[in-house]
């Protein structure tokens, strides 16, 4: 019956190759337009969406603590014994909840400057103490005398003062004191004028990180959110030869359209350095497709595994001539004192740097650095920043405290988590402006494609049975 019906069938055929071919240009031309809207809102200029996230992050972000309390310093100073360590924590803050402030875009436009104010907030309820809960730890002033004064001379005084401040290698503290300073009895004694406050952060609340200048994106949307200069220089003044280069973005977000192959560089203040992640894998986080980029364990290899890294090595004491990894010496960006910087637990570290210290459980899942960024916008929805902070402890035989240590200690005081996942509204939010339109626009270039193809192909048979029935 259908045969009579010839031009009907070449009709649907023909509506069928309109819809493929439809469906396969929507193809390209869906991709610039999505190209050409991503490359207009991650520009950082006022109305977009990268400058509103950029401003002021939607996202709630943690510092967690864990101390390390020291359990037998008596028999550590007497007998210099192995250290028990046992960690306590979480101690939880919120942070990065302050605007960037002194945002100024240059005249050209091409670039934005900033600081970043700091400022910690104790969240009680995501901790298991109080602020006042004391611990037994490092003495930070004491451990670093043989560091900042070498003179021998000068060490018979400071000893004296040490035990007239009863001061000792190992003091009770509270979490509170430890991260955002205390008066120091020793420091207090010094004749000469010096700092009296001390603290593993301090200072930190009411000051600011920066002035960092960042490229808008306006003229090149591969640089947007790179670091031109932090400080008013592109180089930090603390490393030899590139690695004192100042690379990469905060690590809030890169240059969109992020590739599997990209290594993804940014600059930590926390750590005195550039640093890079690479992919490490594809997650689904709250329905958004995102990759994950992990700090690999080159990136603190000795220059022996790495040597790019030969740079990194600045104290030979410090590293046993450049063979141990896992531990990066930051004393030049601390005025001299010997803070050393490594993954928590020592991950990834060489052995005999925790030779001495007992109770460290070192784990990848809990311990490693990673970022997880959406890979068309370029923005980070989730991340989390381990770093363990250590001091190096030399022997000397004009401190009473320090004379019986029969070999230098690598010290852990304490290790933190600093974490951010995007909320629930703003993932939804997320979707529904970007992932969610794409989807869309890819469904519709799929089923006009499918849809013309097969009307195509089934009108086209059709057709063609109905040809040879009419030839019979």
């Amino acid at each position: 019956m259908g045969c009579s019906r010839n031009q009907g069938l070449i009709a649907g055929a023909v509506i069928g190759a309109v819809l493929a071919l439809f469906g396969g240009i929507l193809m390209p031309v869906g991709d610039m337009l999505i190209e050409k809207t991503i490359k207009k809102e991650v520009v950082l200029e006022e109305g977009t969406t990268a400058f509103k996230n950029w401003v002021k992050t939607g996202t709630e972000v943690y510092r967690q603590f864990w101390i390390f309390d020291v359990q037998n310093p008596d028999e550590v100073i007497a007998n210099s014994s192995n250290i028990k360590v046992k960690q306590v924590g979480p101690y939880t803050y919120r942070v990065r909840y302050l605007a960037k402030e002194n945002i100024t875009h240059d005249s050209d436009n091409y670039t934005v400057s900033f600081v970043q104010p700091n400022g910690a907030i104790f969240e009680p309820t995501l901790s298991v103490g109080s602020e006042n809960d004391t611990f037994t730890v490092l003495n930070l002033a004491v451990a670093a005398i043989p560091h900042l004064y070498p003179n021998a001379f000068v060490q018979m005084v400071l000893n004296s003062l040490i035990k007239k401040s009863k001061s000792s290698l190992f003091q009770r503290r509270t979490v509170k004191e430890l991260l955002w300073g205390y008066k120091d009895p020793f420091l207090n004694l010094v004749p000469y004028p010096i700092a009296t406050t001390i603290g593993v952060f301090f200072p930190y609340n009411n000051t600011v990180d920066g002035v960092y200048k960042v490229f808008s994106g306006k003229d090149d949307v591969t640089k947007v959110a790179i670091i031109d200069t932090y400080k008013g220089k592109k180089t930090l003044g603390y490393w030899p030869s590139y690695c004192d280069l100042v690379n990469g973005t905060d690590a809030a977000s890169f240059p969109p359209f992020v590739e599997k192959t990209r290594v993804l560089q940014f600059f930590s203040s926390d750590i005195c350095r550039s640093i890079y992640a690479v992919f490490g894998g594809e997650i689904n986080l709250k329905g958004i497709s995102v990759f994950r980029f992990i700090l690999p364990p080159k990136a603190f290899a000795s220059p022996i595994q790495n040597p790019d890294n030969h740079c990194f090595c600045t104290d030979r004491e410090v590293s046993n001539n450049c063979t141990y990894y896992g531990i990066l010496d930051i004393s030049k960006c601390k005025d001299g004192k010997p803070v050393i910087i490594s993954l928590p637990h020592f991950l990834h570290a060489s052995p005999e740097v925790s030779e001495k210290i007992e109770g460290l459980r070192p784990n990848e899942e809990e311990h490693s650095t990673f970022l997880d960024v959406e890979p068309i916008t370029g923005f980070t929805l989730q991340f989390a920043k381990r770093l363990q902070v250590n001091l190096l402890v030399k022997t000397s035989k004009k401190i009473d405290v320090l004379k019986r240590l029969t070999s230098n200690y690598l010290v852990p005081i304490l290790w933190l988590n600093e974490t951010g996942t995007i909320g629930n509204e703003k993932a939804e939010m997320f979707k529904k402006q970007v992932t969610g339109k794409i989807n869309l626009l890819g469904l519709v270039q799929i089923v006009l494609l499918s849809v013309g193809v097969v009307m195509f192909v089934a009108f086209m048979i059709s057709y063609c049975a109905c040809r040879s029935m009419k030839a019979k």
